[in-house]
């Protein structure tokens, strides 16, 4: 079975006290102590945020690493990346993060973990680069669309309601065909695909909701129908 969870915002770098999406990512490995990998690619391998993924997954029945392209732990990621239960992607700067897994050929060994079973998960960089294409701040300011890993079709924005111009830029982005047609996600939604196919919204916060944005005669946004995962 091949799953990818991808998080509009929210999990342990967003919301340290609410572990509600990252505990539903290691209960999808249904194992009781999953080997988690923490690829930190986009934000630089920045030392703080690694510190607070072994922080927050420490305290919580897994196996955390992470690995590092600046210090990589080994000259086999293959090898590394498949004995892993689920790969969990961190946010920051998109572009840079898959040029540089396209010039390790780590985009390759991904796809492979994926076909095989290893749970993909992120959030916002770690989210949309598994998309065809994605919405980005990447180059600076102002937000652009980026073309992807296409492991899953269609495109992809995070932080949707968490931005103030991520809603906007999105419709005009998919109004004007710069970018093709997706789903959007708030802080604190994930999208659970499994087979390619979006098969659960799952939210760590009430009123977080997940959006069909499209182009038909006029811009569309169609609510997904989003599970609460709190009481």
């Amino acid at each position: 079975m091949k799953q990818i969870i991808a998080l509009g915002g929210g999990g342990f770098s967003m919301e340290p006290e609410n572990p509600l999406l990252d505990s539903y990512i290691l209960q999808q490995s249904g194992k009781p102590s999953p080997k988690i990998c923490f690829i930190p690619t986009a934000s630089g391998d920045a030392d703080n945020y690694i510190a607070r993924f072994y922080q927050f997954f420490k305290k919580h029945e897994c196996e955390p690493s992470h690995l590092s392209l600046f210090n990589p732990p080994t000259r086999d990621f293959e090898k590394f990346i498949l004995d892993k239960d689920i790969i969990y992607v961190g946010g920051g700067n998109t572009r840079n993060m898959l040029t540089l897994w396209r010039d390790w050929g780590l985009d390759i060994i991904l796809k492979k973990a994926y076909e095989h079973g290893v749970i993909l998960a992120g959030i916002s960089a770690g989210s949309l680069c598994w998309f065809q294409e994605g919405v980005t701040d990447s180059f600076g300011d102002e937000l652009e669309p980026l073309k992807c890993l296409g492991f899953l079709e269609g495109s992809n924005c995070p932080h949707y309601d968490g931005e103030e111009k991520r809603r906007p830029s999105y419709q005009k982005m998919v109004s004007d065909n710069n970018i093709i047609a997706g789903i959007a996600t708030d802080d604190g939604v994930a999208l659970h695909y499994v087979n390619n196919k979006l098969e659960h919204v799952v939210s760590s916060r009430p009123n977080a909701k997940a959006y069909k944005v499209y182009f038909e005669k006029v811009l569309k946004e169609e609510e997904l129908p989003t599970r609460y995962l709190g009481r």
